[in-house]
């Protein structure tokens, strides 16, 4: 009984010591995303008096989409960083807005690279788990166990060229430019497989000009900010001895 105990005791260290580092084998992850954009500048949108939270600025007629990828490197478990590239467009119009008489219109389109930390603190068990790793169905699996919830904050930069109207030319556009920008926001991810990810991302972005949409008004406060959200696929890739991706250190599959 005594030795069955100790066989029992080393097993769950060992099993313990196997699933925490599960995770090291696959610290590169290739992530894919698509999604709309919209962007709140001095072009449209209501009166603050006129607009309770900003609801009526989130409209179709102002939505553009956006397509980007990144590379994540997990840190610990629960701690990442990435470098992600964006490219999409932004539009604004003053139609259906406070501002119909004005008719100025623009389009910009932009590049966005950041350098992003991620905190996940809702952590799927899924990960932890032997038989998962080893892509065999789990009994007890459901999608609630199955999810990642993550904060994210970051740096990045913006790249812009805006086109606008015959209106808004006359108002001395500015055509484009670069600026810093601060992202940050919130991210789920599912676990399908012990090598793909499927989630949804929610970002905002706080730019460092007044000029995304090449206009800035006497009555403006703040510069521009504009939203992401997206869906994402993440592909994980083995890690070498070298602590490279496998692909690049040489390691066979």
């Amino acid at each position: 009984m005594k030795r069955i105990f100790i066989v029992i005791c080393i097993l769950c260290f060992l099993g313990g010591s196997i699933h925490g580092q599960l995770w090291r084998t696959k610290r590169y992850e290739a992530v894919a995303g698509i999604g709309t954009t919209n962007f709140f500048g001095d072009i449209g949108g209501f009166s603050q008096t006129e607009n309770i939270l900003g609801l009526k600025d989130l409209s179709f007629l102002q939505t553009r989409f956006n397509i980007g990828g990144s590379l994540r490197y997990r840190i610990t478990q629960n701690f990442s960083t990435r470098l992600s590239l964006y490219s999409g467009m932004f539009h604004a119009t003053d139609r259906r807005g406070s501002n119909e008489d004005r008719e100025m219109a623009a389009n910009t389109t932009f590049f966005e690279p950041d350098l992003i930390a991620e905190f996940c603190f809702i952590k799927s068990q899924m990960e932890n788990s032997y038989l998962f790793s080893k892509g065999r169905r789990t009994r007890f699996r459901s999608i609630i166990s199955s999810l990642d919830i993550y904060a994210f904050g970051g740096i990045g930069g913006l790249a812009y060229s805006v086109k606008g109207n015959e209106e808004l030319v006359a108002h001395g556009m500015k055509s484009g430019g670069f600026t810093a920008v601060i992202p940050a926001g919130i991210g789920v991810n599912l676990l399908i497989t012990p090598d793909y990810n499927l989630g949804l991302e929610l970002g905002g972005r706080y730019s460092f000009s007044d000029y995304l949409d090449g206009y800035t008004s006497q009555y403006s406060r703040a510069n521009d900010v504009y939203y992401f959200f997206n869906v994402t696929f993440t592909y994980k890739l083995l890690t070498g001895r070298n602590g490279l991706p496998a692909f690049l250190s040489g390691r066979r599959f």
